[in-house]
């Protein structure tokens, strides 16, 4: 089961349409003019930007940073491949979120009645949806879900 996690994180990473950044639109829109974040691969940008100073986060496939920062005192959260915990915490009462391939769960659970998202690797929907109505951001490239706690 890690070997799947970790497979299937590491195919969210990898650029599969041969852009160097990918993009995170509101809503179901792919319009350049609803693009809200950037990624590049290392750092969450706001907007379509990718200069040095929109940096709003840089992830190294363990812990989110706060902004170009690599020290372990900017450390916002860190990514087990299921678990999203808070700083740089691993302990069970830290878990801010579950994920478990296609739900994102408050805190350290899989009950139905805590999902709070829906993944299906090109939308991210409100609570246990994949209506359209529900879509509350579309994923334009590879970007790991992880960083979707950077951003709600």
């Amino acid at each position: 089961m890690k070997y799947l996690q970790f497979l299937f994180f590491a195919l969210l990473t990898i650029d599969l349409f041969g852009q160097n950044t990918s993009y995170i639109h509101k809503g179901a829109s792919t319009f350049s003019s609803d693009i809200i974040f950037s990624y590049d691969g290392k750092y969450m940008y706001k907007g379509k930007s990718t200069f040095s100073s929109d940096v709003l986060n840089s992830y190294d496939g363990k812990y989110i940073y706060r902004g170009k920062s690599s020290f372990s005192s900017d450390i916002l959260f860190t990514f087990d491949g299921q678990y999203v915990y808070r700083g740089k915490s691993t302990f069970s009462s830290d878990i801010l979120y579950t994920f478990d391939g296609k739900y994102i769960y408050k805190g350290k659970s899989t009950f139905s009645s805590d999902i709070l998202y829906t993944f299906d690797g090109k939308y991210l929907y409100r609570g246990k949806s994949t209506f359209s109505s529900d879509r509350l951001y579309t994923y334009s490239g590879a970007i790991p879900i992880c960083l979707f706690v950077t951003f709600l």
